[in-house]
């Protein structure tokens, strides 16, 4: 008789002999670094819905060009000010590229708050080794401490300066100081009508209030930067969805123009420079933090990343605007309020021409090395 046939593989979670297969072993380091990677995607997850939850509401009490105060409290509450901080200094141990969703989700929504400066006013704090900021913050450059710890001058187009109960202040003499008073505030605005205020400084500073500076007056702009561009990729997406959805349901000569040849070229080329921006604030955050070995590596490549975002975010208005026509600059439309930044934002804390000029002085001071090698270099 002829015995029937046997699988040789019994499957998943079988021996040869058909008992149950004993489960891999995974060594203990291995175990804790995937239950690590595992908490820590789940606190990335937390903290991304709890921005989009907060920042997408509906809010009427945005005071008139400057914070609302409910609305902070909601921010401050949820610790999101706290973002770029590692857990031993009180934040969430996030990467930078996870921090830094949380500019983008406010970006995407137009929230009217310093969220992203306070994120990075507090990491510049503690990585001077002075106390947090206690409210909302901002960042500023200029002036010099004086004999007996005066500090005296004005500091141009502050983001947030009305709102800010604390000032991060990279002084030109290499210092960095926590202001949290003595200074008059004279308020402008931007084109998206975000406070960009001039203040009069005049103070004593109080003992530990001021620090050496970690690193080079550039790299602190950069950094600056490299807020800028989080935020110009978020507006961006938002854009490019509100664009799209436009495109789908506005219906002319009986079909949407979205089914236009012109019309789905223009959003071609408009996604291409979204992802552009996107890939540009991943680049610049995963070479976050600058260290003093890489600082010009770190000053080059958010160089880059600033100049390609502000192109994609001029771009990127340009054909929005184009494809809504007037609906998109009506007041109670969601567009015109993501644009405003793009076009703001693209020219703050560096334009394209500044960056442009940094990155041709950082290859020309290298001496007898190639454009490709330069470029390549930076990884």
């Amino acid at each position: 008789m002829i015995s029937p046939l046997r699988p040789r593989n019994l499957g998943a979670g079988r021996s040869q002999r058909g008992n149950p297969a004993k489960p891999p072993h995974i060594p203990k380091s291995q175990r804790h670094e995937t239950k690590k990677s595992r908490d820590q995607r789940s606190m990335s997850d937390m903290v991304s819905e709890t921005a989009e939850r907060l920042f997408s509401a509906p809010r009427t009490d945005d005071g008139e060009g400057g914070l609302s105060q409910a609305f902070w409290a909601q921010i401050s509450d949820a610790g999101l000010p706290l973002g770029l901080l590692d857990e031993s200094a009180g934040g969430f141990g996030l990467t930078a590229r996870e921090a830094l969703s949380i500019a983008r989700i406010a970006a995407a929504h137009a929230a009217k708050a310093p969220a992203a400066e306070t994120m990075l006013a507090n990491w510049i704090l503690a990585n001077a080794g002075l106390d947090l900021a206690e409210g909302p913050a901002t960042i500023a450059f200029g002036l010099t401490l004086g004999k007996d710890l005066k500090l005296s001058g004005e500091l141009q187009r502050v983001p947030w300066g009305r709102d800010a109960a604390s000032i991060v202040l990279l002084t030109q003499d290499r210092k960095v100081i926590h202001l949290s008073g003595g200074w008059e505030c004279r308020h402008g605005l931007n084109l998206a009508d975000e406070p960009r205020d001039d203040l009069i400084v005049d103070c004593t500073l109080r003992p530990g209030r001021a620090a050496d500076a970690n690193f080079d007056p550039k790299t602190y702009l950069a950094l600056c930067a490299m807020l800028r561009v989080a935020s110009i990729s978020g507006a961006a997406q938002a854009a490019l969805g509100l664009t799209v959805t436009y495109a789908n349901d506005r219906v002319q000569f009986g079909k949407p123009i979205g089914k236009n040849q012109a019309i789905q070229q223009n959003l071609a080329i408009m996604a291409t420079q979204v992802a552009a921006a996107c890939a540009a604030a991943d680049m610049v955050a995963a070479a976050f933090p600058p260290h003093a070995a890489n600082e010009a590596i770190f000053q080059t490549i958010a160089a880059a990343a600033k100049l390609r975002a502000g192109e994609a975010a001029g771009i990127c208005a340009s054909i929005a605007h184009q494809v809504h026509g007037a609906i998109g600059f009506t007041h109670e439309y969601q567009l015109h309020p993501l644009t405003k930044r793009l076009w703001s934002w693209r020219d703050e804390f560096g334009s394209e021409n500044h960056w442009a000029e940094e990155i041709a002085d950082a290859f020309f001071s290298e001496g007898d090395v190639t454009p490709w090698d330069f470029l390549t270099r930076q990884d």
